[in-house]
């Protein structure tokens, strides 16, 4: 265990991966899980416990439904949500509602929660769980791109959100609507936009980010849920796609296919995206689906390591799982709890119910948390799907917690009991959260 440690130490240290550098000064948040899409929050001047009393709280602001986080760049907030009109959000998981109302995209005032100006459109659902879109905007200098839950791809000019191209995945590609929705959040690379589609030949599709015109198309597979991350390894930029038969890693140029992984998720739910510690990736899916492989050093290659099965490794759904000094964390979608990991084997180390559904002693299906580091602490943010905020130690000793605060109400429902499931975004010493109702700015900082 010792050896492997230090082997992780040392290849992350030699830039296996795409990081960025902790920062001294105010940090965005301009997409899914921060700025390297790594789940690690690296500014200076946060808070590493949560006290008795809580936090301040900036401001309050009230949005509409939808499980997408929000995002932060230069000093404005990007909030995607759904104004419902007509029909009863229902959430059956074998069955799709239909609702009427307006994908909407508001944008505040990092400082005070005002809101700057708003974009919004018919949008008509055939979704289940219907709450509202699922994909973080994704924000890139000038223009914020959108995916709404049903296809629509959208870009707008950060400014005064003035529309600068939009396609429909359903009417343009034929793509076929999940029944959870589109919820591959856009990645943006150079001047490419990338996400999921679905379908023969156009699994995933390289947009040009300035017009929407297609560059290429990959994959003979279904959209799933996942999105799309850009890393290096073996000497060679890869973009990383997690569908429904397979991880697979992809020239980011052309779409060529450099390696393949097959994971098969119940339900064809390719959910969390695939993370990485060193020279190792770890990708899960619902009930006994995971997968740990190694990346290749000299060439872009993945060897598997070991398969995860029903009393080991940890299946993770809603939230991605971090890897962190040789050991997994990541909330379970069976047991609904979190459980760490060891990544050389798939061993359980522990678990516990206290950031997910706390009192439980059994099972919470999908009961869930959002992780993210702080910096290259050992100490974490936790999201609980409770409306918590947690500060805890995670290692491979155990979970301790230091402190918490109720910041929302869990507005959602899932399977009989009341959910928050929407990752924050952290950026200039502040938590953004949201729920269905309102979004909530939470300070801090030290």
């Amino acid at each position: 265990m010792t050896k492997h440690v230090l082997l992780i130490a040392c290849l992350c240290v030699t830039g296996s991966i795409l990081t960025s550098p902790d920062r001294v000064n105010g940090e965005d948040w301009p997409g899914w899980l921060g700025s390297s899409r790594d789940g690690v929050y690296r500014e200076s001047g946060v808070i590493d416990h949560i006290p008795d009393s809580g936090l301040p709280i900036k401001w309050r602001t009230p949005i509409a439904g939808g499980y997408a986080g929000p995002a932060v760049a230069d000093g404005k907030v990007f909030v995607f949500d759904y104004q419902r009109s007509g029909g009863e959000v229902v959430n059956d998981p074998g069955q799709r509602a239909t609702l009427t109302g307006k994908e909407r995209l508001q944008v505040l005032d990092a400082k005070t929660g005002e809101k700057l100006w708003e974009y919004s459109y018919d949008r008509p659902y055939e979704i289940s769980y219907p709450a509202g879109p699922r994909a973080t905007p994704t924000v890139d200098r000038d223009n914020v791109y959108l995916l709404g839950a049903e296809g629509d791809l959208t870009c707008l000019s950060v400014a005064d959100g003035s529309l600068v191209w939009t396609r429909n995945l359903p009417n343009d590609f034929g793509a076929e609507v999940p029944i959870w929705g589109f919820a591959s959040h856009p990645l943006v690379d150079g001047d490419l936009l990338y996400t999921m589609v679905g379908g023969q030949g156009q699994g995933v599709v390289a947009f040009e980010k300035a017009t929407g015109e297609v560059r290429w198309k990959s994959l003979d597979a279904k959209a799933g849920y996942c999105a799309t991350r850009i890393i290096e390894a073996g000497g060679t930029r890869q973009l990383i796609v997690y569908h429904p038969e397979a991880v697979e890693g992809l020239d980011p140029a052309t779409g060529k296919s450099l390696w393949n992984i097959p994971i098969t998720p119940a339900y064809e739910m390719s959910i969390a995206q695939p993370m990485i510690e060193g020279d190792l990736m770890y990708a899960s899916g619902i009930h006994a689906e995971a997968v740990m492989f190694r990346l290749g050093s000299e060439s872009p290659t993945a060897k598997e390591l070991w398969r995860g099965g029903p009393k080991n490794a940890v299946h993770c759904s809603n939230a991605p799982p971090m890897i962190v000094d040789g050991v997994i964390y990541g909330t379970d979608c069976v047991k609904g709890n979190l459980i760490a990991v060891d990544a050389t084997n798939g061993d359980r180390l522990w678990e516990t119910f206290q950031p997910t559904v706390p009192g439980e002693k059994r099972f919470a299906r999908h009961g869930t948390a959002f992780l993210t580091r702080l910096g290259q602490s050992d100490r974490y943010l936790l999201m609980s799907e409770t409306g918590e905020l947690i500060v805890a130690e995670l290692t491979a000793a155990g979970y301790e917690e230091k402190g918490r605060m109720q910041v929302l109400e869990p507005t959602n429902e899932s399977f009989g009991r009341p959910v928050l499931w929407s990752h924050p975004a952290y950026a200039d010493k502040t938590a953004f959260i949201r729920n269905d109702k309102e979004i909530v700015a939470v300070d801090l900082s030290r």
